[in-house]
């Protein structure tokens, strides 16, 4: 099993920026590396929607068209953890962000959330006008 816990959220003005972490723990210290992590948020009375995702096998970030080029995924497997650097924020952006794990070794899409088996709490972002 894998635990998933959100960090970093708040309120923050437009414009300004935010830095997201999401630490897993379980029976997962030695194989974080194999796992597709990904970042979704939902926003009051909207459906849950893909944010960003790192693959376990190129390790290479993709990102929903609307927080390209403002927000960045990395991942340190040494600290099993992910992180989600949010800059220029719209008050848009406002939502309950979740950190997400697939199943290891998971060679299909990472934009859906059935895609994924582990699910943090959520970290609420509020962007200001």
């Amino acid at each position: 099993q894998v635990q998933l816990v959100e960090s970093g959220g708040g309120l923050v003005q437009a414009g300004g920026s935010l830095r997201l972490s999401c630490s897993a723990s379980g029976r997962t210290f030695s194989t974080f590396r194999t796992y597709t992590m990904g970042w979704f948020r939902q926003a009051p009375g909207k459906e849950r929607g893909f944010v960003a995702a790192i693959t376990w096998s190129d390790a290479y970030p993709y990102y929903a068209d609307s927080v390209k080029g403002r927000f960045t995924m990395s991942r340190d497997n040494a600290k099993n953890t992910v992180y989600l650097q949010m800059n220029s924020l719209k008050p848009e952006d406002t939502a309950l962000y979740y950190c997400a794990a697939t199943k290891p070794y998971y060679g299909g899409p990472y934009s859906y959330g059935l895609d994924y088996n582990y699910w943090g709490q959520g970290t609420q972002v509020t962007v200001s006008s």
